[in-house]
């Protein structure tokens, strides 16, 4: 089974110079589309504003005012979340809140350049 998660994004462009800074690959790249490669079951799928209306149902949310989903990346150690998260910064995103760290996670956020809200994840496994 693979995830297909698709995102409405102002300038494809820019958005694929940002997910290129962070590292990753991609496949399949239209003039209207390009799908990042997050590992071999999981792309985002980035679409223009007026290919994505095309394909939705309802009115498109505007991510820098409202919460659509929380799209989460699991890393193997804090220090990936670290990393992939001060890439993202370098890149033009926008932190969210400080991060988040218990004796089960470590975990930090962030918008991306259309305000789509990001975390970085690292789960520790349980003692036993």
């Amino acid at each position: 089974m693979q995830l297909f998660v698709n995102l409405a994004v102002k300038d494809l462009d820019r958005s694929k110079e940002f997910f290129t800074a962070l590292g990753f690959a991609f496949f399949g790249m239209a003039d209207d589309m390009a799908s990042v490669m997050i590992n071999d079951g999981a792309q985002v799928m980035l679409l223009t504003e007026p290919l994505f209306a095309g394909y939705a149902a309802r009115e498109l949310a505007d991510p820098a005012k409202t919460t659509e989903a929380i799209l989460v990346i699991g890393l193997e150690n804090p220090a990936q979340v670290d990393e992939l998260t001060e890439k993202a910064v370098a890149a033009g995103a926008t932190p969210l809140g400080p991060p988040r760290q218990d004796d089960f996670r470590y975990q930090r956020a962030f918008a991306d350049l259309d305000g789509h809200h990001w975390e970085a994840l690292c789960l520790a496994q349980p003692a036993g």
